[in-house]
């Protein structure tokens, strides 16, 4: 997939937009990942000139789709379901015309998930409340009873303020709001365990809550059961046709349209400070230097631990930030190319039970890893958008937690595969045969290879411990240097494809401009 409106992507990239060779603009976007470009698009469709300086070949960041094992077939490198996105009112309500205007199109899948279990039998959430409490039934007719609790209080209010803590804004006082920071405050764990009884409805909802790599056991993490659950009951597995890049594809396309520019292969080296104030990007571009002024902001889609480094002076707050943020759980991949699909017609599949997530934390804790029953999620991507792979063939991903040093001495390099074998090996015990054509196993450091923000080999951003509290995205949007902007992954409400982190920038920058948000989103969403 060759970027469309980078100057030297790769892949004969051209640069198009009535900005080309532009050394100056009202806003320069750092980085071209998902939520640089939402940032990027949301002033751009304001009428500000907007620049998007990428350091990677392609833009994307962390949802882009590629050929990773063999020709014709694309994989989603990082990024496979758009869900949390799907609540956010970019979406929710086509604030910027990408899905009406911009050719982005999604399937959201029914059934949402599936999770076959060691004694054979399956559990299967539908894009349903009554179908997921009825399969629940099955196992536990209380259980289901707490599931349909769990939802409805989700949507008699939670939902609505959880909406608002997503987009940054006040919670408020209300009833709905104390009991939103009473959940927020718990462990996912605790609230499972309170809620649910039987072990393979336990086992259900704690997969569905470590889909943000969290981990379940620490405060801060309750809202989780009911959040992911609603989303997938709502929106399914929300795949985007074309694969993950489809996001940013739409969105560059709408920059094009708005006379913005966005350049690959663009190193920013610099951002440069004067009389107080970030004023222009200094950047290294196909060994070339060049400074592109910024007449009324730059927003820096740059990882938090990495910004101080392009300031001549770091600031206390960019500081404190560096210094609290922690990398989290490291991810572990495999993608392969089959012969033909997966032999489940469900374009996710989950395995692992509560007590083998257990086990496989704490051995990812003394630098292990457990295989015996972990965390899997399995994306049968080509099953909903065959087009990602030659007639008749299919495409899988294999995605779980490992650590970024091992204990054993061993280099990844040496243990991935090995470790890769042993996971493919739980999948064919629950799914049945799998034929693959080719394999590509990527450890944590092959996962922070892949994107220079995936520092520890983390492609959610990592999280932040500060005063005592974990945070999983920096609550600031505004630096104490003007004129001078955060998005990204590492900013409030952290990492997956959610929107949230550029959205949340854009409608701060607009303010801090004088310019009114509602020209192109509510605010008070």
């Amino acid at each position: 997939m060759a970027c469309t409106v980078c100057v030297a992507c790769g892949g004969g990239g051209t640069h198009h937009g009535a900005m080309a060779g532009a050394e100056e603009a009202d806003v320069v976007v750092v980085g071209a990942g998902h939520n640089g470009l939402v940032c990027a698009a949301y002033l751009a469709e304001a009428g500000l000139r907007v620049v998007v300086l990428e350091a990677a070949r392609r833009p994307g960041g962390n949802t882009i789709t590629e050929e990773l094992t063999l020709p014709g077939f694309a994989h989603d490198s990082c990024s496979s379901a758009h869900v949390l996105i799907q609540s956010n009112p970019l979406l929710a309500d086509d604030e910027l015309g990408l899905k009406e205007r911009w050719g982005l199109r999604y399937v959201h899948t029914d059934p949402a998930v599936v999770l076959p279990r060691a004694d054979g039998a399956t559990i299967t959430v539908r894009k349903d409340l009554d179908a997921t409490a009825d399969e629940i039934g099955r196992w536990s007719a209380a259980d289901a009873a707490a599931f349909r609790k769990l939802v409805e209080e989700w949507h008699g209010g939670l939902a609505a303020v959880h909406g608002r803590w997503s987009s940054g804004l006040e919670l408020g006082d209300s009833a709905a709001a104390g009991a939103y920071r009473e959940l927020r405050a718990r462990s996912a764990w605790d609230v499972i365990h309170e809620r649910f009884g039987h072990p393979g409805v336990r086992d259900l909802m704690m997969w569905l809550s470590f889909a943000t790599i969290q981990d379940p056991r620490r405060k801060g993490t309750g809202v989780l059961p009911a959040s992911i659950t609603a989303g997938r009951l709502r929106y399914g597995w929300s795949t985007p046709i074309g694969g993950s890049g489809a996001l940013p594809d739409a969105l560059i396309r709408l920059l094009r349209a708005r006379g913005g520019t966005v350049e690959c292969d663009a190193v920013v080296e610099h951002i440069e400070v004067r009389d107080g104030r970030a004023v222009a990007v200094h950047i290294k571009a196909h060994q070339t230097r060049r400074v592109i002024k910024a007449h009324r902001a730059i927003v820096a889609g740059s990882h938090l631990a990495q910004l101080g480094a392009m300031l001549s002076d770091e600031p206390p707050d960019i500081a404190t930030a560096r210094s609290a943020w922690r990398p989290g759980l490291s991810v572990f991949a495999v993608h392969a190319a089959l012969q033909r699909d997966l032999p489940t017609r469900a374009a996710a599949v989950g395995l692992g039970g509560t007590d083998g997530l257990a086990r496989q934390l704490d051995a990812f804790a003394r630098g292990e890893t457990d295989a015996t029953d972990p965390w899997l999620l399995v994306v049968n991507q080509t099953v909903v958008d065959p087009g990602r792979a030659p007639d008749g063939h299919g495409t899988f991903k294999i995605l779980t937690v490992a650590p970024w040093e091992r204990a054993d001495g061993r280099s990844w390099g040496e243990a991935k595969h090995e470790y890769a074998e042993r996971i493919v090996d739980r999948v064919r015990e629950r799914v049945g045969e799998v034929d693959i054509l080719a394999m590509r196993a990527e450890s944590p450091v092959d996962v922070a290879a892949h994107n220079v923000h995936n520092l520890g080999g983390s492609c959610h951003g990592g999280e932040f411990q500060l005063n005592g509290d974990w945070l999983v995205g920096w609550p600031d949007y505004a630096t104490s240097i003007p004129g001078l902007y955060l998005t990204g992954s590492t900013s409030h409400p952290g990492g997956s494809v959610s929107g949230r982190p550029g959205r949340n920038a854009a409608r701060t920058i607009m303010r801090d401009l004088g310019l009114d948000p509602r020209v192109v989103m509510d605010p008070s969403r």
